[in-house]
């Protein structure tokens, strides 16, 4: 018998510390609930800036192939090893080879001397500018590290980045990297505003704290796992004092409250779940404690792949591409399985394959599962399986993926999964059951990136609208009620009345 009155005073404290929980620290979790909902519904239109490949080949001229007088070849005797990736593109009137070596370091040589230049400073970076868009206006604004839409790793390479304005109606601002004088983002006037709307509280993408990749996570992670705790304790409380079934509160009602009260509560018990789901898989975003690996393939797996083995491409790109796609903005020397190759591209994006004799090459599913072994040699290969049309685990929403894709399936202990652009006989994909499962605990949870949804666009729209709506309105409730719970005047001490103390 003694055990019961144990168990209900646990139980009290229990309960007590709950509420106590949902109810000071809510006040700060819903200011962010609130945020985090609005911002979510801003970036579901208008996405954190960056430059699409499409963007960028549209920004490039055509290459003067008469200019081109050095070959791949003597590019990678000048830097005295093979480089990890060797693209030709313009610079201006200059044909320019751009050669990323194996340690991320960008280096630049001329087309035309094989002589390696020198960053571009300021004046340079604007007069780039200018010849690409016929001596349009445009103004240099400042040469800087980083700023709000550069803070990612991604721009390491090209820093520092000289910021140039257009003077156009869309208040168009280009960055150019020092290292390459090439534009590495555009940003519109619209896209800029509408982003501290959406991404940058979203993500808590505030300069200073994110370009410490580690402390920012940190932080996001203990913000966005109090505000979890908050979420868990709320749901829980709300189905405590709610009487779903026979029994009711006086008048039928399913709740005891009433005012803002029971617009939380009830809010709160329909889209209670919702709200704990975002929390979750945003939490999720973060890899809490690295538990799933980010890429099952290795730079070494990667090299084998390709099989170029240190060799310099044989060919030359000025006697290739004319014959084949002449007005080109680009030229990219990619290996396959040992075959050297040229990546040509235009300024739409259309895309030519050749070999180092210039004869166009049509990869099949048969080429890439014959290269399949090559990545991870005595594992067995369980499917090559071509994709025409998107899947649960190849999509595109807000990230373009090519299609068609081949995909290989490895029959390894990570359950690999490869996919290779035939177009391009490049490795665009991979994953294990474990970055498969994160899928669908992040994208699946978080965007709602479910295929029925996807591809009834509308549908999607209004399921992730409408639960974006409940959150609201618990944030909204939340804030209200905990603003008269801090302002609230305790009431005054009752005086004694006269003679009272006699």
């Amino acid at each position: 018998m003694a055990r019961a009155p144990s168990r209900a005073r646990v139980w009290k404290v229990v309960r007590s510390w709950l509420y106590k929980v949902h109810r000071w620290v809510g006040i700060a979790a819903c200011l962010l609930f609130a945020m985090w909902f609005a911002s979510g519904v801003v970036m579901m239109y208008v996405p954190f800036p960056s430059l699409s490949e499409r963007a960028r080949r549209e920004a490039l001229p055509s290459i003067d192939w008469s200019a081109v007088k050095i070959t791949p070849a003597e590019v990678t005797h000048a830097l005295g090893a093979p480089p990890r990736d060797l693209l030709l593109h313009m610079r201006g009137t200059e044909p320019v080879y751009r050669a990323v070596r194996s340690d991320g370091t960008l280096s630049v040589l001329s087309a035309r001397t094989g002589d390696m230049l020198p960053p571009v400073d300021g004046p340079q970076a604007l007069a780039l500018v200018r010849a690409g868009r016929g001596g349009a206006e445009a103004r240099l604004v400042e040469t800087l590290a980083r700023d709000q839409w550069t803070v990612p790793q991604s721009y390491d390479p090209h820093r520092p980045l000289h910021l140039v304005a257009l003077e156009d109606a869309a208040g168009t601002r280009l960055h150019i990297s020092s290292r390459t004088g090439e534009i590495v983002l555009r940003t519109t006037r619209a896209e800029r505003f509408w982003n501290w709307f959406g991404a940058v509280p979203h993500w808590i993408y505030v300069t200073p704290l994110r370009q410490n990749g580690t402390l920012w996570a940190n932080v996001v992670l203990w913000i966005s796992g109090l505000s979890l705790a908050v979420a868990v304790t709320g749901l829980w409380i709300g189905l405590l004092r709610a009487k779903l079934g026979r029994t009711r509160y006086a008048g039928g009602r399913v709740s005891p409250y009433r005012g803002w009260m029971l617009w939380h509560h009830v809010a709160g018990l329909a889209g209670g779940l919702a709200v704990l789901t975002f929390l979750f898989s945003g939490w999720m975003s973060l890899n809490p404690g690295n538990a799933f690996a980010r890429s099952p393939l290795s730079p070494a797996q990667m090299a084998a792949f390709e099989g170029a083995d240190g060799r310099a491409f044989p060919g030359d790109p000025a006697q290739i591409a004319p014959r084949t796609l002449p007005q080109a903005v680009e030229a990219r020397v990619t290996w396959f399985a040992g075959r050297p190759l040229l990546l040509l591209a235009d300024g739409r994006s259309r895309l030519t394959l050749v070999d180092a004799e210039g004869s166009p090459v049509l990869l099949s599913d048969a080429d890439i599962a014959a290269a399949a072994p090559l990545l991870r040699p005595g594992t067995p290969i369980l499917q090559v399986t071509r994709l025409t049309e998107a899947d649960a685990y190849w999509y595109s929403h807000h990230r373009e993926r090519p299609l068609p894709v081949v995909r290989i399936v490895f029959g390894d202990a990570q359950q690999s999964w490869v996919h290779v652009d035939p177009a391009t006989g490049r490795i665009v994909g991979s994953s294990t059951a474990s970055l498969r499962l994160y899928r669908w605990l992040y994208n699946g949870l978080h965007s709602l990136d479910l295929p029925l949804l996807l591809r009834h666009r509308p549908v999607w729209d209004g399921v992730m609208l409408a639960l974006c709506a409940a959150g609201m309105i618990i944030s909204v409730s939340g804030i209200v009620i905990g603003l008269r719970r801090l302002t609230r005047r305790k009431p005054a001490a009752r005086r004694p009345e006269a003679g009272s103390a006699s």
